[in-house]
This record gives structure tokens, C-alpha cells and sequence, in this order.
């Protein structure tokens, strides 16, 4: 049997704060969904930002986060479709049009792009 974590997800969207326990070898959007409770998600792969979460507290395992740069994943936030809890954790849903501008925003908006530099305008 796997080792379990206690995950607390506060839904800021709806103002609602919900606990569970999930084993460590599931993804905990995957667990969480079996225990009826119900977060944003899209791909299921890691791949976009719809499940995004800012970790509270606590200790995740993200390897497949392919959406989330190393560096937004130092500051915190995990994809809950391909995270596994490596202890308790206390983390907060996201709105996933502002992970994305963290994520993407600062290439975009800038003019065309020549060889991954900006072009000057004409």
C-alpha cells in the first residue's frame, strides 16, 4: 500500500477550502477527483496551466510539468494533473490565465520575432 499525504486545496475561486488524503504514487488531481471534488484541469499532461496551484507548504513531485518553467516551479507552483505529494501540503488554485502570462507573457506583445530575438519596427 502507498504511503498517503494529507493535501489541503484552498479553491480561492469559490472560496471554499476542502482536505483530503491522497497516496503518493497517484497524481493528486486524479485522487482528488475519485474523492468528488472538482479543480480546473485540460490536458491532463502538464502541458498547459489550468490546474495550476501555488504550493502553501509542503513538498511535490512535478517531473511531467512541462507548462510550468524551472522557475516558476521554484516559486511555488505545480500542476495538480501531474504532481505527486511528498508530504502533507497546503496549496491554493490559481487563476490560469494569470499562470499563463507568468509563464508566456513576456514573449508575446513584442513585435515580431527574427532567430528568437525582436525585430525593430519598420
Amino acid at each position: 500500500m502507498a504511503k498517503t499525504h494529507k493535501i489541503t486545496i484552498n479553491y480561492r475561486q469559490i472560496n471554499e477550502t476542502q482536505t483530503f488524503t491522497v497516496p503518493e504514487d497517484e497524481f493528486i488531481l486524479r485522487s482528488i477527483e475519485k474523492q468528488g471534488f472538482q479543480i480546473p484541469f485540460s490536458c491532463r499532461n502538464g502541458a498547459c496551466t489550468t490546474c495550476a496551484v501555488r504550493v502553501l507548504s509542503g513538498d511535490l513531485e512535478q517531473k511531467y510539468a512541462m507548462g510550468l518553467s524551472p522557475d516558476l516551479q521554484r516559486q511555488g507552483y505545480a500542476l495538480m494533473c501531474v504532481s505527486h505529494a511528498k508530504s502533507d501540503l497546503v496549496v491554493e488554485t490559481q487563476d490560469e490565465d494569470e499562470v499563463y502570462e507568468l509563464q508566456f507573457g513576456r514573449n508575446f506583445g513584442k513585435g515580431r520575432i527574427r532567430f528568437g530575438l525582436p525585430l525593430d519596427e519598420d
